[in-house]
């Protein structure tokens, strides 16, 4: 096994494997990190595996790869036990996996992980944070089991990807991030504070066809004024149907919910069937989803 491998390509090699132990089993899923973490390590690299998976104090970071105590052989890997989510630790461990597997050789101080939200797995992360992200992913939700649970074609609601986030134990935005990026649907995710877009991202079939935000390097984008998300007092309900011109120039659905464990509004744009191609007075717009899907087809 070459230590160039891509980050998609040793999380398919690991995920080969645990479907030959567990095949259908409900132990399956979640993946348990921590002892996936140290027996697979011992097994492959023995003498430099992982010896300890636990949690810290870290203020101002998720997690880190370190080398393990001194005297010892091995490494480390260590979450923030101030986190709130246990999808997210989750997510940290399976990221900090990834830097073993991909850096640790390149960086044999080890590495420490900020307290970005970890599942914004995109172009906007210094490359081996996207690497190790992309690894997390792919472990964590394997694309084959991902899409028997909700159809490339089906129109799911926050509760139905929810019911994926569980599975997986991961967050419900690391889910709808990773159903995004199949789905045959024009679909939006925006996560918003405060009336304005702290990010958004589009399924290809959207961007393709312009239904998309650029936040990157611009000015902060208000949230329509008719959306759910602008109007917590009718959030209860969590559904609309929109007419052209709220979010986009077309009508659209909008399924929205407030985040338990973060301050921002999670909403879920769906449009319909559409046959043209925006035409913008500017250079065609590649989404950072776009370049990730690009590097996964050539792992």
């Amino acid at each position: 096994m070459s230590e160039e491998w891509s980050p998609t390509r040793w999380a398919n090699s690991i995920t080969t494997m645990l479907n030959a132990v567990y095949g259908g089993t409900p132990d399956r899923f979640p993946v348990n990190v921590p002892q996936l973490a140290r027996e697979y390590s011992v097994q492959r690299y023995p003498g430099d595996a992982i010896t300890l998976v636990k949690g810290a104090s870290l203020p101002g970071f998720d997690g880190a790869l370190y080398r393990s105590p001194s005297g010892n052989n091995g490494w480390a890997i260590i979450y923030n036990d101030a986190i709130r989510s246990a999808g997210r630790i989750n997510f940290t461990l399976g990221h900090e996996f990834g830097h073993y597997l991909l850096h640790r050789l390149t960086h044999p101080d080890g590495l420490e992980c900020g307290d970005q939200d970890m599942v914004r797995w995109d172009g906007e992360y210094a490359q081996i944070e996207q690497q190790a992200n992309e690894f997390a992913v792919a472990l964590l939700m394997p694309l084959d089991d991902f899409r028997s649970q909700i159809h490339p074609k089906a129109k799911p609601t926050l509760d139905n990807i929810g019911q994926c986030a569980k599975r997986y134990d991961v967050s419900l935005i690391a889910a709808t991030l990773r159903w995004l990026q199949y789905t045959e649907r024009r679909s939006v995710l925006v996560v918003s504070r405060d009336g304005y877009i702290l990010w958004a991202r589009s399924s290809g079939p959207a961007i393709r066809t312009g239904a998309y935000f650029k936040t990157a390097g611009r000015p902060p984008i208000a949230i329509p004024s008719l959306s759910i998300a602008a109007n917590p007092g009718i959030l209860n309900s969590g559904f609309a149907e929109h007419d052209a011109g709220v979010w986009f120039a077309e009508p659209c659905e909008e399924v929205t919910l407030v985040s338990d464990h973060y301050d921002f509004t999670i909403s879920l744009l769906h449009l319909g069937e559409a046959d043209w191609r925006n035409r913008l007075d500017e250079e065609p717009f590649e989404d950072a989803l776009d370049l990730m899907q690009r590097g996964l087809s050539r792992s």
